[in-house]
């Protein structure tokens, strides 16, 4: 198994820990795992990507080329997702800030889009900040490629001392986006 996966949308958004919390997962699981983030010089509202691989094997390159799955969190990260996957590839939408009625019909036809509203959703959690995780939850049920059976321990690296406070949170919004599909 081999899921090459990247991660986009602005800065502030947490795509470059996403990307770092999906492979920790999947390290943690015993895979074989790459992260290779591009971010814009600005601080938020920049450009923020993050290509990584999980493998059950060795991994040729950290750059993905032909990503099998992405996670796009906002409309200005829809096309350079949709040049860098792979023909019937899995693209998981934050629909909240792309409604599918904005997804052109070219590239709707070539992916597999799945819409969830996670900023929607993270405001419901009460912390609009969470929206990362929801679709973290989303993109390890639909590939499969991370079970996240040992998603708190990864947690406490991103959140330790006095902000595992957090942890409960982000687990919980894992959760609701494993659910919203």
């Amino acid at each position: 198994m081999t899921e090459k996966t990247i991660f986009a949308g602005f800065g502030g958004q947490g795509v470059i820990s996403l990307g770092q919390i999906w492979v920790s997962c999947g390290m943690k699981e015993g895979r074989r795992v790459s992260f290779f983030p591009f971010y814009g010089a600005e601080k938020r509202g920049g450009i923020a990507r993050a290509s990584c691989v999980v493998s059950d094997s060795e991994i040729a390159s950290p750059i993905v080329s032909q990503a099998d799955s992405a996670v796009v969190m906002n409309r200005d990260s829809l096309e350079p997702c949709a040049a860098a996957l792979k023909e019937g590839a899995l693209m998981i939408v934050n629909s909240s800030l792309l409604p599918l009625s904005e997804i052109p019909k070219a590239v709707a036809e070539r992916f597999t889009i799945v819409p969830v509203a996670a900023t929607e959703i993270a405001d419901r959690m009460g912390n609009a900040r969470i929206a990362n995780m929801v679709m973290l939850g989303a993109l390890a049920k639909k590939t499969k490629a991370v079970a996240l059976t040992r998603l708190e321990e990864a947690l406490q690296a991103f959140f330790p001392g006095a902000k595992s406070r957090f942890i409960p949170l982000n687990v919980e919004a894992v959760r609701a986006g494993m659910d919203s599909c």
